[in-house]
Protein backbone atom coordinates (compact mmCIF):
# COMPACT_ATOMS: atom_id res chain seq x y z
CA UNK A 1 0.00 0.00 0.00
CA UNK A 2 2.68 2.28 0.86
CA UNK A 3 4.53 1.35 -2.61
CA UNK A 4 1.48 2.37 -4.27
CA UNK A 5 0.54 5.61 -2.36
CA UNK A 6 4.63 6.55 -3.10
CA UNK A 7 3.89 5.80 -6.73
CA UNK A 8 0.61 7.91 -7.20
CA UNK A 9 2.51 10.76 -5.86
CA UNK A 10 5.30 10.75 -8.15
CA UNK A 11 2.52 9.95 -11.04
CA UNK A 12 0.70 13.38 -9.53
CA UNK A 13 3.99 15.10 -9.24
CA UNK A 14 4.93 14.34 -12.69
CA UNK A 15 1.28 15.73 -13.86
CA UNK A 16 2.37 18.63 -11.92
CA UNK A 17 5.34 19.57 -13.69
CA UNK A 18 4.45 18.80 -16.83
CA UNK A 19 1.29 20.80 -16.32
CA UNK A 20 2.80 23.90 -14.87
CA UNK A 21 5.35 23.43 -17.97
CA UNK A 22 2.68 23.55 -20.20
CA UNK A 23 0.69 26.76 -18.68
CA UNK A 24 4.50 28.19 -18.80
CA UNK A 25 5.07 27.62 -22.55
CA UNK A 26 1.29 28.90 -23.66
CA UNK A 27 1.98 31.99 -21.37
CA UNK A 28 5.31 32.52 -23.11
CA UNK A 29 3.65 32.00 -26.66
CA UNK A 30 0.92 34.45 -25.91
CA UNK A 31 3.74 37.15 -24.43
CA UNK A 32 5.25 36.70 -28.20
CA UNK A 33 2.46 36.91 -29.94
CA UNK A 34 1.37 40.28 -27.83
CA UNK A 35 5.10 41.38 -28.66
CA UNK A 36 4.10 41.01 -32.13
CA UNK A 37 1.34 43.63 -32.10
CA UNK A 38 2.19 46.74 -33.03
CA UNK A 39 -0.22 48.28 -30.38
CA UNK A 40 2.33 46.79 -27.51
CA UNK A 41 4.86 49.30 -29.09
CA UNK A 42 2.83 52.24 -29.30
CA UNK A 43 1.56 51.96 -25.44
CA UNK A 44 5.77 51.65 -24.61
CA UNK A 45 6.79 54.55 -27.17
CA UNK A 46 4.00 56.38 -24.88
CA UNK A 47 5.19 55.22 -21.04
CA UNK A 48 9.45 55.90 -22.38
CA UNK A 49 8.92 58.95 -24.66
CA UNK A 50 6.05 60.75 -23.03
CA UNK A 51 5.06 59.98 -19.89
CA UNK A 52 8.54 59.76 -18.40
CA UNK A 53 9.08 62.78 -19.55
CA UNK A 54 6.32 64.23 -17.22
CA UNK A 55 7.96 62.65 -14.34
CA UNK A 56 8.32 64.58 -10.91
CA UNK A 57 8.51 61.86 -8.75
CA UNK A 58 11.86 60.01 -7.43
CA UNK A 59 12.51 57.26 -9.09
CA UNK A 60 11.57 55.12 -5.89
CA UNK A 61 7.97 57.02 -5.48
CA UNK A 62 7.61 56.30 -9.25
CA UNK A 63 8.24 52.68 -8.98
CA UNK A 64 6.32 52.12 -5.31
CA UNK A 65 3.07 53.87 -7.03
CA UNK A 66 3.35 51.79 -10.04
CA UNK A 67 3.12 48.47 -7.85
CA UNK A 68 0.21 49.13 -6.13
CA UNK A 69 -1.46 50.30 -9.25
CA UNK A 70 -0.64 47.25 -10.96
CA UNK A 71 -1.79 45.47 -7.73
CA UNK A 72 -5.70 47.36 -7.43
CA UNK A 73 -5.85 47.54 -11.30
CA UNK A 74 -4.94 43.34 -10.89
CA UNK A 75 -2.06 43.34 -13.75
CA UNK A 76 -0.04 40.57 -13.40
CA UNK A 77 2.24 40.92 -16.41
CA UNK A 78 3.11 44.49 -16.03
CA UNK A 79 3.16 44.38 -12.47
CA UNK A 80 6.25 41.62 -12.99
CA UNK A 81 8.12 43.56 -15.54
CA UNK A 82 7.27 46.73 -13.09
CA UNK A 83 8.86 45.24 -9.99
CA UNK A 84 11.54 43.51 -12.05
CA UNK A 85 12.84 47.00 -13.50
CA UNK A 86 12.75 48.12 -9.80
CA UNK A 87 14.51 45.56 -8.72
CA UNK A 88 17.09 46.33 -11.36
CA UNK A 89 17.23 49.99 -10.17
CA UNK A 90 18.00 48.86 -6.92
CA UNK A 91 15.40 50.07 -5.29
CA UNK A 92 14.99 48.28 -1.67
CA UNK A 93 13.57 45.04 -1.96
CA UNK A 94 11.52 45.37 1.64
CA UNK A 95 10.22 48.58 0.56
CA UNK A 96 8.89 46.85 -2.94
CA UNK A 97 7.25 44.15 -0.66
CA UNK A 98 5.76 46.64 1.95
CA UNK A 99 4.27 48.71 -1.17
CA UNK A 100 2.45 45.37 -2.33
CA UNK A 101 1.38 44.84 1.86
CA UNK A 102 -0.28 48.19 1.93
CA UNK A 103 -2.70 47.49 -0.56
CA UNK A 104 -4.50 44.53 1.49
CA UNK A 105 -6.39 46.61 3.36
CA UNK A 106 -7.90 48.56 0.63
CA UNK A 107 -8.30 45.98 -2.02
CA UNK A 108 -8.33 42.84 0.36
CA UNK A 109 -6.17 39.76 0.44
CA UNK A 110 -8.29 38.27 -2.37
CA UNK A 111 -6.60 40.66 -5.04
CA UNK A 112 -3.39 40.65 -3.16
CA UNK A 113 -2.03 36.91 -2.53
CA UNK A 114 -1.21 36.31 -6.25
CA UNK A 115 0.82 39.82 -6.20
CA UNK A 116 2.63 38.76 -2.73
CA UNK A 117 3.59 35.14 -4.42
CA UNK A 118 4.75 36.43 -7.46
CA UNK A 119 6.94 39.19 -5.58
CA UNK A 120 8.55 36.70 -3.83
CA UNK A 121 8.99 34.42 -7.29
CA UNK A 122 10.82 37.72 -8.62
CA UNK A 123 13.11 38.45 -6.16
CA UNK A 124 13.90 34.58 -5.54
CA UNK A 125 14.75 34.75 -8.94
CA UNK A 126 16.90 37.95 -8.59
CA UNK A 127 18.52 36.15 -5.79
CA UNK A 128 17.02 37.70 -2.68
CA UNK A 129 17.29 35.75 0.49
CA UNK A 130 13.68 35.22 1.64
CA UNK A 131 11.50 35.75 3.54
CA UNK A 132 12.28 39.55 4.39
CA UNK A 133 13.17 40.42 7.51
CA UNK A 134 9.44 41.25 9.11
CA UNK A 135 8.38 44.94 9.81
CA UNK A 136 5.65 44.80 11.73
CA UNK A 137 6.09 46.83 15.07
CA UNK A 138 2.74 46.31 17.34
CA UNK A 139 1.28 43.76 19.56
CA UNK A 140 -2.37 42.93 19.93
CA UNK A 141 -2.15 45.16 22.87
CA UNK A 142 -1.15 48.21 20.73
CA UNK A 143 -2.24 47.79 17.57
CA UNK A 144 -5.46 49.44 18.17
CA UNK A 145 -3.80 52.68 20.20
CA UNK A 146 -0.73 53.41 17.38
CA UNK A 147 -3.20 52.61 14.43
CA UNK A 148 -5.65 55.54 15.99
CA UNK A 149 -2.81 57.79 16.27
CA UNK A 150 -1.90 57.35 12.84
CA UNK A 151 -5.51 58.03 11.94
CA UNK A 152 -5.46 61.50 13.64
CA UNK A 153 -1.71 62.08 12.42
CA UNK A 154 -3.20 61.67 9.21
CA UNK A 155 -6.81 62.86 9.62
CA UNK A 156 -6.83 65.22 12.27
CA UNK A 157 -7.64 64.15 15.44
CA UNK A 158 -11.15 66.41 15.72
CA UNK A 159 -12.22 64.40 12.50
CA UNK A 160 -11.22 60.74 13.51
CA UNK A 161 -12.68 61.20 17.36
CA UNK A 162 -16.18 62.50 15.44
CA UNK A 163 -16.80 59.79 12.90
CA UNK A 164 -16.00 57.40 15.98
CA UNK A 165 -18.52 58.86 18.20
CA UNK A 166 -21.36 59.44 15.25
CA UNK A 167 -20.60 55.50 14.72
CA UNK A 168 -24.46 53.69 14.63
CA UNK A 169 -24.34 50.75 17.74
CA UNK A 170 -24.49 48.41 14.95
CA UNK A 171 -21.23 49.53 13.51
CA UNK A 172 -18.43 50.64 16.33
CA UNK A 173 -16.84 47.14 15.43
CA UNK A 174 -15.76 48.77 11.81
CA UNK A 175 -14.38 51.90 13.09
CA UNK A 176 -12.31 49.53 15.72
CA UNK A 177 -11.43 47.64 12.66
CA UNK A 178 -10.14 50.82 10.93
CA UNK A 179 -8.09 51.70 13.97
CA UNK A 180 -6.68 48.34 14.97
CA UNK A 181 -6.33 46.51 11.60
CA UNK A 182 -6.29 48.70 8.89
CA UNK A 183 -4.24 51.54 10.45
CA UNK A 184 -2.72 49.72 13.35
CA UNK A 185 -1.72 46.40 11.24
CA UNK A 186 -0.01 48.18 8.39
CA UNK A 187 0.37 52.07 8.25
CA UNK A 188 2.60 51.06 11.36
CA UNK A 189 5.31 48.76 9.67
CA UNK A 190 8.41 49.71 9.26
CA UNK A 191 9.83 49.51 5.84
CA UNK A 192 8.22 52.78 4.26
CA UNK A 193 7.31 55.99 6.57
CA UNK A 194 3.72 56.64 7.14
CA UNK A 195 4.12 59.66 4.69
CA UNK A 196 4.94 57.22 1.51
CA UNK A 197 2.23 54.60 2.76
CA UNK A 198 -0.41 57.38 2.53
CA UNK A 199 0.45 58.32 -1.10
CA UNK A 200 0.41 54.47 -1.68
CA UNK A 201 -3.00 54.37 -0.55
CA UNK A 202 -4.40 56.94 -2.86
CA UNK A 203 -2.68 55.54 -5.68
CA UNK A 204 -4.23 52.23 -4.77
CA UNK A 205 -8.03 53.75 -4.23
CA UNK A 206 -7.30 55.39 -7.62
CA UNK A 207 -6.65 52.04 -9.46
CA UNK A 208 -8.97 50.31 -7.72
CA UNK A 209 -12.16 51.96 -9.17
CA UNK A 210 -15.35 52.61 -7.58
CA UNK A 211 -14.47 54.65 -4.30
CA UNK A 212 -14.61 58.31 -5.30
CA UNK A 213 -14.90 59.10 -1.82
CA UNK A 214 -12.57 57.68 -0.30
CA UNK A 215 -10.20 58.41 -2.77
CA UNK A 216 -11.34 62.08 -1.74
CA UNK A 217 -10.61 61.61 1.51
CA UNK A 218 -7.31 60.08 1.47
CA UNK A 219 -6.18 62.92 -1.12
CA UNK A 220 -7.16 65.01 1.57
CA UNK A 221 -5.32 62.93 3.92
CA UNK A 222 -2.18 63.22 1.89
CA UNK A 223 -2.22 66.99 1.81
CA UNK A 224 -2.29 66.90 5.72
CA UNK A 225 0.73 64.77 5.56
CA UNK A 226 2.87 66.65 3.56
CA UNK A 227 2.40 65.20 -0.43
CA UNK A 228 0.65 68.22 -2.02
CA UNK A 229 -1.71 68.58 -4.96
CA UNK A 230 1.84 68.48 -7.69
CA UNK A 231 3.14 64.98 -5.99
CA UNK A 232 -1.01 63.76 -6.46
CA UNK A 233 -0.87 64.78 -9.94
CA UNK A 234 2.27 63.76 -10.46
CA UNK A 235 1.24 60.19 -9.45
CA UNK A 236 -1.66 60.25 -11.49
CA UNK A 237 0.50 60.78 -14.46
CA UNK A 238 2.36 58.40 -13.83
CA UNK A 239 0.14 55.61 -13.12
CA UNK A 240 -2.37 56.86 -16.14
CA UNK A 241 -0.77 53.85 -19.33
CA UNK A 242 -1.26 51.27 -16.48
CA UNK A 243 -4.82 52.00 -15.08
CA UNK A 244 -6.30 54.13 -17.72
CA UNK A 245 -7.88 57.46 -18.35
CA UNK A 246 -11.33 57.44 -16.54
CA UNK A 247 -9.90 56.20 -13.04
CA UNK A 248 -6.50 58.70 -13.44
CA UNK A 249 -9.54 61.86 -14.61
CA UNK A 250 -11.12 61.07 -11.41
CA UNK A 251 -8.21 60.87 -9.60
CA UNK A 252 -7.37 63.99 -10.88
CA UNK A 253 -10.95 65.37 -9.79
CA UNK A 254 -10.69 64.32 -6.53
CA UNK A 255 -7.85 66.33 -6.17
CA UNK A 256 -8.64 69.25 -7.62
CA UNK A 257 -11.50 69.53 -5.70
CA UNK A 258 -9.34 70.22 -2.35
CA UNK A 259 -8.20 73.46 -0.96
CA UNK A 260 -5.00 74.51 -1.93
CA UNK A 261 -2.05 72.98 0.21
Amino acid sequence: MKAKGLILSLVLLAVGLSLGIVIGRNKMAQTSKLNQTDIVQVWQDFVKNEVLAQNKLSNEERYLVLIVANVAAQGQESFRQVFEEALDAQISPIKLHEAVVQTIPYVGMAKTVDFLALANQVMAQKGINLPLAPQATVTPETRFDKGLQAQCQIFGEQNILAMRDNAPANLKHIQDFLSANCFGDYYTRTGLELKTRELLTFATLVALGGADAQVKAHAQGNTNIGNDKEVLFAALTQMLPYIGYPRTLNGIAAVSSLSNN
